[in-house]
């Protein structure tokens, strides 16, 4: 790894120390928040030449994706594409697969880690913001302090900044627009934003709100808010609740005992009690989304009405200060450490239940600095940037559709509940929300620039321009990947052109990634998906299914229609060997084996794929199967063929993709 400047060595050595320094660092692009966007983001910038900084208030590299969300929220993998795609495809590698989706936080941190160490970026960690410098509408600079030694400062000046941090801080620092909590409906004329009052993860009827049954003066349990909702679809500045997402084994080599955690108090779990008094648990699953990762390890994540999610506690936290946000992460710790050890230890809680609890505990290789827990709070969402173009809940459902696509995104519009009050005499969750129903959507380039009369060398491609419905489709990690490496082949582009971000010319910009998507000069990858009418030719009778495949939609046939194929052809550039696969979707009426025919520009073959190869993982309905290494001429000698002839039951046909075999 490239060692850091002395000048920048001293300067640390002296703020460490206390000393105050107005000395600057100068770089080409400055990232601030070490997440999984800020990496790809930092990784993709100094691949392109330019001297970088990337700024991490913690001691670890990744956000959620190293913090325990390893149940990769996908949606539709047709939007996971250049470095996000890879960094999935290196978590395969060392699980000797293809792709995974499901990984341990140490896997993923260590994958991040060398991204860094490949592109020689220097990285500042424990440090976070302090001021930031503007002259006009251009940032001139930030100052930051370290963490543990508050008040000292270390002013770094860039050319292009890059706010990658969860909350936006960097953003809110420069004055940029932008909001917290949920926009009334009418707004953007909308129907799934605001106050929602659903059945999702809700608590249900009947359970009575008062640490005395029945008796209004003994005041609220625990966990509980006063006031009374607004009407529906009403806005306020309520955010979705924060988590963590829980990293425990049940494997004894590795497990370390759930303990009694620091401020415990049973009283946090009286509504849990009750609940479970009129929905007996048959098993942990009833009250967590269990999600099992590789080697005995879990992703843990709410369920229901009372899980993991600390409901109304964090609606301070997007504009809190750092000492805010501390005691507000601190109890968000207390209480799950704590509502683990309650289901393990506390005699009111079923005894199965707590059988159950006390088979796992801590993993022992994992945070071994932090105590065994992730160093990342959830934050679902914080601040938003109010940009160029606000994407809408009209751009998710495919009402409205942007000129100038940077990343696509492809999941559920998703808030978690807001807020927990009294209703009718009753405990109720309110805020939830999980719409979907439609397929895979492209995000404005404005929507991750500031407007251009407030700042106009930076980029925000996380606390990113939507409203809060449309956040919660695109907030998902992959896609903050995806975002981060647009953002920061913008930047280059901005550096290099001499203009302002806004400025950036995306048609420029889409080409950087489509002929150089790994950032590092490879072969990219051919894919062929069935909607490309191009480079697809159908025959016989197909119809299209619009989920559960990869892309758009994808072609199903039955031998008892009239036979037919589908023919995959691509476009071959470079010649040489590929490792050819096919993405199959797994049909419930699936025919016990897919036939395919491939012409490699020379000779014909014929393979048989069972539908035992088509495997499922994670939050997806199918994969990727390698098919054959072909050694391919340039041009569109070559060919795949599905067909639906010579089988019993459904027969899918996808997508098709040829990937360059590494020398």
């Amino acid at each position: 790894m490239r060692k850091l400047p002395s000048v920048l060595l001293l300067l640390l050595y002296m703020s460490a120390a206390g000393a105050q320094t107005k000395n600057a660092d100068q770089v080409d692009v400055c990232i601030y928040g070490g997440t999984s966007a800020g990496v790809i983001a930092a990784y993709t910038a100094a691949m392109s030449g330019k001297k970088v900084l990337l700024i991490e208030p913690g001691k670890h590299l990744g956000g959620m994706s190293s913090g325990g969300l390893g149940y990769t929220d996908i949606g539709n993998k047709y939007v996971v594409t250049g470095l996000a795609r890879d960094f999935y495809r290196k978590i395969g590698q060392h699980y000797q697969s293809f792709e995974q989706w499901t990984f341990e936080p140490k896997v993923a941190e260590g994958v991040f880690n060398d991204y860094i160490k490949k592109a020689r970026v220097p990285v500042l960690y424990e440090h976070r913001l302090l001021d930031v410098q503007q002259s006009g509408h251009h940032i001139s600079s930030i100052a930051v302090e370290r963490v543990s030694v508050p008040g000292s400062s270390y002013r770094i000046t860039a050319k292009v900044f890059i706010d990658c941090s969860y909350e936006g801080d960097l953003m809110a620092g420069a004055r940029v627009s932008y909001t917290v909590g949920r926009e009334d409906n009418k707004k953007y004329n909308e129907t799934f934003n605001g106050v929602q009052l659903l059945d999702g993860h809700q608590l249900p009827d009947g359970i009575d709100p008062y640490v005395k049954p029945g008796d209004t003066t003994s005041g609220l349990l625990w966990g509980i808010n006063t006031g009374s909702p607004l009407p529906d679809g009403s806005g306020d500045k309520k955010v979705q609740a924060y988590n963590f997402r829980i990293v425990l084994t049940n494997v004894p080599g590795n497990r370390l005992p759930i303990t009694r955690p620091d401020n415990y108090s049973v009283a946090r779990y009286e509504l849990l009690l009750r609940l479970m008094n009129k929905h007996p648990w048959s098993s942990l699953k009833d009250g967590f989304i269990w999600s099992l990762m590789p080697n005995g390890k879990t992703d843990i994540n709410n369920r229901n009405g009372f899980s993991t999610d600390m409901i109304g506690m964090n609606w301070d936290y997007p504009d809190g200060s750092y000492a805010v946000r501390a005691k507000i992460l601190k109890a968000h710790e207390d209480y799950t450490k704590g509502l683990l050890y309650f289901l393990g230890h506390d005699e009111r809680v079923a005894p199965a239940i707590r059988k159950e609890m006390l088979e796992w505990g801590y993993p022992a290789d994992e945070y071994t600095d932090n105590g065994h827990w992730s160093h990342q709070l959830y934050i679902r969402e914080a601040r938003r940037m109010i940009g160029e173009l606000v994407m809408t809940q009209h751009h998710c459902e495919g009402r409205e559709a942007v000129t100038d696509p940077i990343a696509m995104a492809a999941y559920t519009m998703d808030s978690h509940n807001c807020d927990r009050q009294v209703i009718n005499g009753m405990v109720k969750n309110e805020g939830n929300i999980e719409k979907g129903g439609f397929g895979p959507y492209p995000v404005s380039y404005r929507a991750i620039v500031p407007r251009a009369s407030e700042a106009d060398n930076l980029l925000v491609p996380v606390c990113m321009s939507a409203s809060h419905i449309a956040y919660g489709s695109i907030r998902m990690e992959p896609v903050f990947m995806v975002m981060a490496q647009s953002a920061a082949v913008a930047a280059c582009m901005a550096i290099d052109e001499g203009t302002p971000v806004q400025q950036v010319r995306v048609d420029r910009l889409r080409e950087v990634l489509r002929t150089n998507p790994l950032m590092d000069g490879s072969i990219p990858e051919v894919l062929v998906d069935n909607s490309d009418t191009a480079h697809v030719r159908i025959s016989g009778e197909w119809t299209k299914a619009k989920h559960g495949g990869y892309g758009p939609d994808f072609l199903t046939g039955r031998t008892t229609d009239k036979p037919g194929s589908v023919t995959f052809t691509p476009d071959i550039i470079h010649a040489g060997a590929y490792n050819v696969y096919g993405y199959f979707p797994v049909l419930g009426a699936a025919a016990p084996e897919t036939v395919i025919r491939m012409f490699d520009g020379k000779q014909m073959q014929q393979k048989k794929i069972h539908k035992a190869a088509m495997r499922v993982q994670g939050q997806s309905s199918g994969g990727w199967v390698l098919l054959d290494t072909q050694t391919l001429k340039k041009g569109k000698s070559a060919f795949v063929e599905i067909t639906n002839a010579g089988t019993e039951g459904m027969v899918a046909a996808d997508a098709i993709l040829f990937v360059p075999v590494k020398k």
